[in-house]
């Protein structure tokens, strides 16, 4: 995606290619008032008005370009991504209507992760053009916040280690004046023995440790995001097999999500006194990883039998849930790439969702539908949490059969938030495995646009 020049402008008049969209319904009456020359050429394209069709169309001197919608009246986040990455660089405006949501894709088509191969060839901008002066600067920085996921996630974990994360805080905290307190060390050892061990192994240039920002009015209710900051996971002792590690440079998704977010939230500037807390490590394989067996005291005071070493991203995450519960919280939304089982259930296009209370699993689930970002709710059932039994400490970090991984690992995360508090859960797959139009294959936010909608809806009109 450009960085130097807006995908999304002002339409004042100025020069630009038209874009007609149709369906493939009102396809043959659209064409009937085009040229048979104009026709030819959409046939010679094999253009029907289909889903993502893209057709250019010679006009005396010049051409515009028509693109295949479900409904022009009704545009998503994406019907126009392909034409944002088929068409030539140059200033587009829509022939009839407002782009609306699909600024969305229109942007996120034109990403490029380039930080270690430049494109040889690359295409200038597209630029669309829209009436709607309010809907720019929010349109601008929800892809902004997308694309920060995705190179956070697509970076390699030597790259995107832990000081590289709490780097990305540092200069979050700087853009907006936040307040930025980092705990390594000793200090962590002591005050987040779960992230400690979790991360002791690692190489010194990839110490463990656990970002905290604030930002806001101390009087405004407080909203906590937590994200898991595993940079890289090989499964500890537990050691995964290759397969299952070739894609652990993602294992931080939750916390670029949980970044991402925030910086939404304090560029929206809500009326929040927003807490942002990302545990970061890497679970690296060494003489002095925690093993299998082991009990670890955690922030909360609960004692952690390790069933497996492999299951680790719950135990940073419960330390980083105690000390958000501390605060007071009116809402606390926590991100993790955290199980297989989730992606099972739901494949990578669904985050698992889980809540405490209905109302704030419906509305995440309603600010996602009308986002084209729906989460998909799964439950934290009582009866599994004698699942998670340990016969030497308060709990054990994983179960021993294969059901319901998703929600007993959310059981295991509820234990370490506050009674009372209201709190979210994503589970959410951070990678895309297969491109669609707007959405290459590699790093993704998924979850993210929900979140901050729902967001919005709770807090932006106090």
């Amino acid at each position: 995606m450009s960085h130097d020049t807006d995908l999304v402008q002002a339409d004042r008049g100025q020069d630009a290619i038209s874009i007609h969209l149709v369906a493939r319904d009102g396809f043959d009456n659209w064409v009937k008032k085009l040229s048979a020359g104009q026709r030819a050429a959409l046939t010679a394209q094999k253009f029907t008005g289909g889903g993502y069709e893209v057709g250019i169309v010679p006009d005396g001197d010049s051409w515009f370009a028509v693109g295949g919608v479900a409904d022009p009246a009704s545009l998503s986040s994406w019907c126009m991504a392909k034409l944002a990455e088929s068409l030539p660089a140059g200033t587009y405006r829509l022939a009839s209507g407002e782009p609306g949501p699909a600024l969305h894709g229109w942007q996120l088509a034109q990403y490029r992760f380039d930080r270690y191969r430049k494109d040889d060839e690359p295409t200038g901008p597209r630029v669309l053009l829209t009436g709607e002066a309010k809907a720019i600067e929010p349109a601008l920085a929800e892809a902004r916040a997308v694309c920060l996921v995705r190179d956070l996630v697509n970076t390699p974990a030597e790259d995107m280690g832990p000081a590289a994360l709490e780097a990305e805080c540092e200069a979050l905290a700087k853009a907006h004046g936040a307040k930025l307190s980092v705990t390594k060390g000793d200090a962590l050892e002591q005050g987040f023995p779960m992230v400690h061990a979790v991360g002791r192994a690692a190489a010194r240039h990839h110490a463990p440790r656990l970002m905290h920002l604030t930002w806001g009015k101390e009087s405004d209710p407080v909203l906590a995001l937590v994200g898991k900051g595993v940079c890289f996971d090989s499964g500890g002792l537990d050691v995964k097999s290759a397969a299952g590690m070739l894609l652990m440079k993602k294992d931080m998704g939750g916390a670029a999500h949980a970044i991402a977010l925030a910086g939404l939230v304090m560029g929206a500037g809500l009326p929040v006194r927003l807490h942002l807390i990302v545990p970061a490590v890497e679970n690296a394989i060494s003489a002095n990883s925690f093993r299998p067996g082991d009990v670890l005291r955690s922030r909360k005071g609960l004692t952690v039998e390790i069933g497996n070493t492999d299951a680790e991203g719950r135990l940073i995450l419960g330390d980083a849930l105690a000390l958000a519960s501390e605060h007071g919280p009116d809402l606390v939304i926590d991100f993790a790439t955290l199980t297989g089982a989730a992606r099972v259930a739901l494949g990578p296009d669904y985050p698992a969702l889980m809540t405490r209370r209905d109302e704030t699993a419906a509305d995440l689930i309603a600010a996602g539908k009308a986002h084209d970002d729906e989460p998909w709710r799964l439950p934290l059932p009582e009866a599994y949490i004698e699942w998670l039994k340990s016969d030497v400490a308060d709990t054990n970090n994983a179960h021993a059969n294969a059901f319901a991984g998703a929600s007993v690992a959310g059981l295991f995360l509820d234990k370490f938030v506050g009674e009372g508090v209201d709190w979210a859960h994503f589970d959410t797959f951070a990678w895309r495995p297969a491109a669609k139009p707007g959405r290459p294959k590699g790093g993704e936010a998924y979850g993210l646009r929900a979140a901050f909608h729902m967001l919005r809806q709770r807090y932006g009109n106090r």
